[in-house]
């Protein structure tokens, strides 16, 4: 009983334990949420496949949470990121009981919001590429956002008719530059947009914090390496005079 007490990581490291194992179940089956917001508000498919998607992004973090409750060691208490994923978990289930957002004004709201949750949560899940000398990684995450957001306004647009208009109008959102050329025309693409510009501000401000990050820490390294070399003639030149002192003592 005591070697199994003893062998048992703290309660911290098995909440970062579950996390990291249901990390991409969970980001993959949320991203998953993306399309079937649209394809609920879109009248020409089934309204049961986005419910589906919802249900089972639903279930995915209701697993995790109860894969968390089972590895706690110490008493019951709720976290705030557990209380997060409860909260988007029931604003899942609750997407994919309602009527569809092509023929309710309160559903589209209620699911809405529930994407901004969902969001917030993806952007938690990828966390670990937001930081010092992540460049690469911003810039493999910002050409595959806004190529995805390219194949999304090519699908909900119908003034978009290629891949490339999709991608054009999607850089064009994400930079705000707005040139009017081609713009969203329907409710479902108006709506993609906004969040086109929400995430072309978020990722296209990481990267270029970034790059800029890169700048100052080379010239960082360029003050250290010079600072260095100060320390190393001053001892150079220490290791001299004392040397001479042990030649010629007074």
């Amino acid at each position: 009983m005591f070697s199994r007490l003893a062998a048992s990581p703290p309660p911290g490291e098995h909440s970062g334990l579950v996390e990291e194992r249901w990390r991409w179940p969970a980001l993959l089956v949320l991203a998953a949420t993306v399309p079937a917001f649209y394809l609920d508000l879109l009248k020409s498919t089934p309204s049961w496949i986005a419910d589906l998607v919802y249900l089972a992004a639903s279930l995915v973090l209701l697993g995790s949470l109860l894969h968390w409750r089972l590895h706690r060691t110490t008493p019951w208490r709720w976290r705030s990121r557990q209380a997060f994923d409860l909260l988007l978990a029931m604003g899942l289930l609750l997407a994919a009981a309602l009527p569809p957002s092509s023929v309710s004004s309160t559903a589209l709201l209620l699911r809405l919001g529930v994407s901004g949750l969902t969001l917030l949560r993806m952007m938690r899940a990828l966390r670990h590429w937001f930081v010092r000398g992540g460049l690469s990684y911003l810039l493999v995450l910002a050409v595959g956002v806004l190529f995805l957001c390219g194949l999304g306004f090519w699908w909900l647009e119908p003034h978009v008719t290629s891949l490339g208009d999709g991608l054009w109008l999607a850089f064009t959102t994400a930079a705000t530059v707005g040139y009017g050329d081609i713009v969203p025309s329907t409710t479902a693409s108006k709506i993609f947009a906004v969040f086109v510009v929400l995430l072309g501000y978020g990722v296209l401000s990481l990267v270029t914090a970034a790059i800029a990050a890169v700048f100052v820490e080379s010239q960082e390294r360029r003050i250290e390496r010079e600072i260095l070399q100060e320390m190393h003639a001053e001892l150079r030149q220490l290791r001299a005079e004392v040397a001479s002192l042990r030649r010629h003592p007074e």
